[in-house]
């Protein structure tokens, strides 16, 4: 009774954790630049001594899927998106490099660039971009920054600076717990490439709702069955006793 039992409590948990993950996935897909996550299950033996006589269910988030979101168009200046597998670099709030497709990019009193979210957007060499006063201030395809400084004629632009553009292998990118996509450990250092970027666009979610809610339905379902295991498990424990305390 108690293999029956502890199996399907696990399969339950695991459930459970697998909703949270396709919630998580629904709950964004209105967010910009928001890239799904995958979700598996997986059999996993209880280790240990003597035979292998319980396999539990263990759910696992393996990858996050990067194919390219809808692109909407903004007309604002500072919207970008890259095209094709490139993307943009930003400083996440540890201080390392992380790496996004789009960004709603904001100046900040200080002059500083930074996405919507606060983080500072990067030029070329690695280092936060600031922006000094300006009169106006565009993205070239290839990332350049151009502004008319304050004061200026319009037909006197600068280049300020570039931003940090990569290529890298997404199959070497991994989502953290903060949602920052980051290179994993080992692999190559990544060189300023020749990506395209479009000026006044966002990238959207590339979250299928209907996909997403199928997956909640389905899920459910599957956590139903569990809990209706751990119920029969009871009633057989029940009818077991009954049977021991005849006499």
């Amino acid at each position: 009774m108690d293999r029956m039992l502890y199996v399907a409590m696990s399969g339950a948990k695991e459930v459970m954790l697998s909703q949270a993950n396709n919630s998580n996935n629904l709950a964004n897909a209105n967010t910009d630049g928001f890239k799904k996550d995958f979700n598996i299950f997986r059999a996993q033996h209880m280790e240990g001594p003597g035979q292998h006589t319980r396999t539990y269910a263990l759910d696992e988030r393996p990858a996050t899927d990067y194919t390219p979101g809808a692109i909407k168009v903004t007309g604002r200046d500072l919207d970008l998106v890259t095209r094709g597998d490139g993307f943009m670099a930003i400083q996440t709030p540890k201080g390392d490099e992380a790496y996004i497709r789009t960004a709603s990019a904001q100046i900040l009193p200080n002059g500083d660039m930074v996405d919507v979210s606060g983080n500072p957007v990067l030029n070329e060499g690695g280092a936060p971009i600031n922006v000094p006063p300006y009169e106006s201030i565009a993205i070239g395809d290839d990332g350049t920054i151009t502004i008319v400084p304050a004061g200026a004629q319009g037909n006197q632009q600068v280049v300020l600076d570039r931003l940090r553009l990569v290529q890298p292998d997404v199959a070497n990118l991994y989502k953290g717990l903060d949602g920052f996509s980051r290179q994993r450990e080992g692999s190559p250092e990544l060189n300023q490439a020749s990506v395209a970027v479009v000026s006044g666009a966002l990238e959207t979610s590339n979250v299928n709702t209907a996909e997403a809610l199928v997956n909640m339905i389905e899920l459910s379902r599957q956590y139903e069955l569990q809990v209706k295991m751990m119920a029969t498990s009871k009633n057989h424990a029940q009818k077991s006793d009954s049977l021991l305390s005849v006499r």
